[in-house]
């Protein structure tokens, strides 16, 4: 992959879980997947929710030029293709032009209003890449899962948590103490 740094590694160093060598594929999979999912079917306490006040809810105002405009501006050219094989800068140059800005504008306000999310928008491919400057790889935990989604999709996504975050900020919804995500 040209995008990821290369890396010497030894021919014959496997990936070893449970202190057994990974020697085909299923056995990969099944440590890579137990290493990265360690949370997938912990369970979780949402009578948490119950303690949170009720709002009243406000529209979804329909998207505008400067958001996206403002969104893309600070993407970052060299991250590597989404799902669609998109870049960051293949977008930026598309969106210069406005009727193309316009067509994406109006794609995000009909999901909002319909409430629907296209499913190749859902569509991911996760790669596993090497962690910089390890002495041995030959643990599932010297590799990085990262996760390709449709760049389009993405810049969607960013608009609405700029518009999320400003909201959130704006009516003091998150505690004084919060520090984290």
């Amino acid at each position: 992959m040209n995008w990821v740094n290369k890396h010497k590694m030894l021919v014959i160093e496997a990936i070893k879980y449970n202190n057994q060598p990974c020697l085909n594929i299923n056995d990969l999979w099944q440590a890579l997947h137990l290493s990265f999912n360690i949370t997938l079917h912990r369970s979780v306490d949402t009578s948490v929710l119950d303690e949170i006040a009720s709002f009243l809810s406000s529209p979804f105002a329909s998207f505008f030029k400067e958001e996206f405009i403002n969104a893309i501006t600070n993407c970052n050219n060299s991250s590597t293709l989404g799902s669609d094989k998109l870049l960051w800068s293949h977008l930026k140059h598309i969106l210069q032009d406005i009727n193309c800005l316009n067509s994406i504008i109006k794609i995000a306000n009909i999901y909002i209003d319909l409430g629907y999310w296209p499913s190749h928008f859902k569509k991911s491919t996760t790669v596993v890449i090497p962690k910089p400057n390890k002495s041995s790889y030959n643990s599932p935990k010297s590799f990085r899962p990262i996760v390709l989604l449709n760049t389009v999709s993405k810049l969607i996504k960013k608009v609405i948590g700029e518009r999320l975050q400003f909201h959130i900020a704006l009516n003091n919804f998150i505690h004084s103490s919060q520090l984290g995500g």
